[in-house]
């Protein structure tokens, strides 16, 4: 499985984002924070921004905030922003994908190993990710163990 460098970067930047609700931040405040190249981030936000996942302002004032409070925000509606399907076979959608004879089988494996990855993706939210105390940590890791075992 690949997980994007967009996915990757559009999820930190949105965790940097929820840490700061209060105020705006700059792409050059993010990039910097999180190490991202400034020019990749400004695209992603971008797409962040039409998906709904991110509010800007323009102005001396401004920069961006969550479009949307942080535990309303899944990884799965961050990947699905900067990639669109989640998984993809040769760069086509695994719906329709038909094997004949002994391979017919296979197109249900793609298609269950993308709905459990939806599954523990649409069950995280930002929110579970910011960080927390060693307790509250313990907590959030053992949640996330649970919906991989699910």
């Amino acid at each position: 499985m690949h997980i994007s460098a967009k996915a990757d970067y559009a999820t930190r930047a949105l965790l940097e984002l929820a840490c700061e609700p209060a105020r705006p931040l700059t792409c050059e405040a993010i990039a910097s924070s999180q190490q991202i190249p400034f020019r990749f981030l400004k695209s992603v936000v971008g797409e962040l921004r039409r998906a709904g996942l991110v509010r800007s302002q323009r102005g001396c004032e401004g920069g961006y905030w969550l479009g949307r409070p942080a535990d309303e925000i899944t990884l799965l509606d961050v990947a699905r922003a900067v990639d669109g399907e989640l998984i993809t076979l040769r760069g086509e959608p695994l719906a329709g994908l038909d094997y004949p004879g002994p391979a017919s089988g296979l197109p249900g494996v793609w298609r269950r190993i993308e709905a459990e990855a939806a599954a523990v993706l649409s069950g995280t939210t930002l929110a579970t990710l910011l960080p927390a105390s060693a307790g509250e940590q313990h907590a959030v890791e053992e949640q996330l163990t649970r919906q991989g075992a699910a």
